[in-house]
């Protein structure tokens, strides 16, 4: 019997081409395993082979996906295959959002199964958990000893068109699906008997997990905003002309600080946005739009405000990771604070 021909999607740091500074290049295809591909493929233990692997830098695939797709899902029909693996992309927004991407192109255009592996936080997560099975990895690549077996033994379920199971089974992320199923004891049982154990303090499971957001108490009110210095904070991506840290058009890695000393007004010559969920047009003819300098200067000239800060911070929330985005805020109110600023007015698009 012959073996089952898979393909494994990579970045071009997994792909072993380079880190960021290699990010932008095009998809490109290799025969056999690169990487963890070498892992993935004593994994399946004989009974599937990676016969390629196609490589595709993150900002490359952020930058351009709908193009990015179309060279990639080309590169992957020329093997033939029976499955395609992506990653696992771990905590990598850019990363995950490509596979999960990918693997769901694979599935509707090409007609086989795929399968990815992501941190549940990962943005790529709630994009294409729905559309795709992606097992649950840990948050960095410490992860791969545990993700790989998991990725290849759910791969081949799929191949042999076997039952899957529950997401704590087999180790996929829950995608939402329900699925009817006979009970032994009625509904209302069930939930009495749980209520009865979480009143005495016993553990149990509950049969509709419900999402877990987070919590921030509001600061009191300011008691006079005419001596107050306010600072403006944007997702929307306003960036100076030309993007200077080179923020990601989404999944972004980083957040900039740029002066608004003498800066009166957001001209399209000047500034423009980063952004890619979003049409830019309007953005890049007024950045006021996302960024509204203009008013907080009309309001600082009639005395109603103190200060306009000096600096406003810029990063591009569109598939941003949670793990990214915490990070990001907490460097932005430490550097706020040092500079006295007493209030802040994000905005997004």
């Amino acid at each position: 019997m012959s073996k089952f021909r898979v393909i494994h999607y990579l970045n071009q740091f997994f792909g072993q081409i380079g880190g960021e500074d290699k990010a932008d290049i095009a998809p490109l295809k290799k025969d056999g395993p690169v990487g963890p591909g070498t892992a993935l493929n004593g994994a399946f233990k004989g009974e599937a082979e990676v016969v390629g692997t196609v490589i595709c830098g993150d900002s490359y695939f952020a930058e351009n996906m709908e193009e990015a797709l179309r060279q990639i899902i080309a590169m992957i029909k020329e093997y033939n295959p029976d499955l395609v693996v992506a990653g696992p992309a771990f905590n990598a927004g850019r990363y995950g959002t490509a596979c999960g991407a990918v693997a769901e192109a694979v599935v509707k255009n090409l007609g086989i199964p795929a399968v990815t592996g992501m941190y549940p936080e990962n943005p790529g997560t709630d994009m294409y958990k729905k559309s795709v099975y992606i097992i649950a990895t840990a948050d960095s690549a410490i992860g791969m000893r545990n993700a790989i077996p998991k990725m290849a033994a759910l791969g081949l379920k799929l191949l042999k068109k076997e039952e899957i199971g529950t997401p704590e089974q087999e180790g996929y992320i829950a995608r939402g699906i329900r699925k009817n199923y006979f009970a032994q004891e009625r509904g209302a049982k069930r939930a009495v008997d749980m209520l009865v154990a979480k009143i005495k303090g016993e553990s149990f499971t509950t049969e509709l997990p419900m999402p877990a957001f987070d919590r921030v108490s509001p600061n009191p009110a300011i008691k006079d905003l005419s001596q107050a210095t306010i600072a403006l904070v944007t997702s929307g991506g306003i960036v100076p002309k030309g993007n200077p840290d080179r923020i990601e058009s989404s999944s972004a890695s980083k957040f900039g600080k740029y002066s608004l000393a003498g800066v009166k007004n957001l001209t399209s010559d000047t500034f423009e946005t980063a952004h890619g969920g979003y049409d830019p047009v309007y953005a890049n003819q007024d950045a006021d739009r996302v960024l509204p300098v203009d008013v907080l200067r009309e309001i600082e000239a009639e005395g109603k405000i103190g200060k306009l800060h000096d600096y406003y911070y810029a990063t591009v929330g569109n598939g941003t990771s949670v793990a990214n985005a915490a990070k990001f805020g907490q460097a932005i109110a430490a550097d706020l604070k040092a500079s006295g600023v007493d209030a802040v007015i994000l905005t997004s698009t």
